[in-house]
């Protein structure tokens, strides 16, 4: 198998191009989240919502596009508690290669507090969630380089990403409203981060498993190819079994 991040013009720490232009993603040395950065990821769409839930309205948990031989986070319909028990083990490792993992939060954070609750770990995508009751909302994953500004700039960057998508694709009255919502709330700083894709070695990623506000992580084999898996976030509302959001709650105002 491949090493991760092997792919000719990738990344071999985000998973992604290392080519601005044509994937609309920053390489690690750019400057983080400035009005070139946010557009050039807009328009290169490689953080557009890349996980399947972001139609308001959807009827399976969100996941990311294209062809996948791995998967990180919980099954549909599979119980919180065997999921975080099923997360533990794959942290038992006893080599040293670095490796992808979903890192879940035990609450919504600002994106702010990130860096913090990350350590040392190399985060490559922040998983942005507003959460509103009995609402079905968006949940856009932001790669990111090698820098805490831009971490913290994630929250931004998703709500340009929803405006911009509300600004060119029709919506239905109630999901434009939820995306007014969103993109209002994100942009307010909200506590709308729900976890992260990070790499790291299986010990740095047991440390951080047992920090204070990670709810769990859980780690894919050593030679997953970066860009080519599929991630299901475990949402910081998810308590029993793993299924669609409820749908049926009045939007509320911004």
């Amino acid at each position: 198998m491949p090493e991760p991040g092997a792919d000719a013009g990738r990344d071999p720490d985000t998973g992604f191009s290392a080519d601005a232009e044509e994937a609309g993603v920053p390489p690690l040395d750019s400057e983080p989240l400035d009005p070139r950065w946010r557009r050039g990821l807009i328009a290169g769409a490689i953080g557009l919502l890349v996980l399947a839930g972001i139609g308001i309205g959807a009827q399976t948990p969100p996941r990311s596009t294209g062809i996948s031989t791995d998967r990180v986070g919980p099954e549909q319909g599979e119980a919180v508690s065997d999921y975080l028990t099923r997360a533990r083990v794959t942290l038992d490792r006893t080599d040293d290669a670095p490796r992808w993992a979903l890192v879940s939060f035990t609450e919504y954070v600002p994106a702010e507090r990130v860096p913090a609750l990350a350590a040392e770990v190399r985060v490559a995508r922040v998983l942005e969630h507003v959460p509103l009751e009995r609402v079905q909302t968006p949940i856009v994953a932001i790669p990111v380089p090698d820098s805490a500004a831009a971490i913290t700039g994630a929250a931004a960057a998703a709500a340009d990403i929803l405006r911009d998508r509300l600004d060119r694709q029709p919506l239905d009255q109630r999901a434009a409203q939820v995306h007014e919502v969103a993109v209002a709330r994100l942009r307010a700083g909200c506590a709308c981060t729900a976890g992260l894709v990070v790499r790291a070695a299986p010990a740095q990623l047991r440390e951080l498993a047992a920090r204070s506000g990670i709810r769990a992580v859980e780690a894919l084999p050593a030679d997953t190819v970066a860009d080519r898996f599929a991630v299901t976030p475990l949402l910081p509302g998810s308590t029993r079994a793993v299924g669609p959001e409820p749908d049926d709650g009045p939007v509320p105002p911004r």
